[in-house]
């Protein structure tokens, strides 16, 4: 669905943006103007490089291969990251996090011979991950060599849906996610820069709700993203 939006959401801000920037230059801006031109839409592609967790397969669920040890790990992959960015003032703004990708989580170790019919100590489950966060954003009021620093952090939940054909016929499951992160970007006009930046999420790795998976652990997947902005 990202994929079919997108190019609209961009071809929409371009045209309010450079449209209004045509017919109003000399004309002061309303104070609508005011408030939209704290807003920015920003599109970013990001790395994701997952951590790896062990533990043991709780007791209490009473699953075939409890307590014995599973190592899980998701593998490392490309995404995108739609940001919409409102700063209110310095050091007081808000920020609404959408990023999509998709990967394969792993689950190796003795855990795992038990629940399958051939002898293996690997599973593999493809998922495409879509998180959606909101955070408070920090921007300090000063540029820092032309460059203009933020920093952010909130909350929200990232769902973990299985592939059709790679998926393991494994059920969806979302998981509470929190994320910080810092950055810089670069202004090109009043409408238009660029923005880097790195960010970390922190979650309870997935077992999508099969007991002979679970094994309690938190992952961090580490995100470090470039791309772009559009302001009003």
């Amino acid at each position: 669905m990202i994929r079919k939006t997108l190019p609209f959401l961009a071809a929409a801000f371009i045209a309010c943006t450079f449209g209004s920037a045509t017919a109003q230059s000399d004309a002061p801006p309303t104070p609508l103007e005011k408030q939209l031109h704290r807003l920015d839409l920003a599109i970013a592609g990001i790395g994701i490089y997952n951590s790896s967790v062990t533990g043991n397969v709780v007791k209490y669920l009473s699953a075939t291969n409890q307590g014995q040890s599973i190592t899980q790990f998701g593998s490392n992959t490309a995404g995108i990251l739609v940001s919409v960015q409102y700063s209110a003032k310095p050091y007081v703004g808000f920020e609404f996090n959408y990023s999509e990708a998709r990967y394969t989580e792993n689950f190796t170790g003795p855990g795992v011979a038990d629940i399958q019919p051939l002898p293996s100590t690997s599973f593999l489950v493809q998922a495409k991950s879509d998180e959606y966060t909101i955070g408070y954003l920090i921007k300090p009021p000063h540029l820092i060599y032309g460059l203009q620093p933020f920093a952010s952090a909130g909350a929200g939940t990232q769902t973990f849906k299985p592939t059709a054909f790679g998926g393991q016929e494994e059920p969806e499951q979302a998981r509470m996610t929190y994320y910080g992160g810092v950055g810089i970007e670069k202004a090109v006009n009043d409408h238009f820069g660029f923005r880097g930046g790195y960010r970390q999420i922190f979650f309870l790795d997935p077992d999508f709700g099969q007991n002979y998976l679970t094994i309690l652990k938190h992952a961090t997947t580490y995100e470090p993203m470039v791309g772009f902005y559009l302001r009003y």
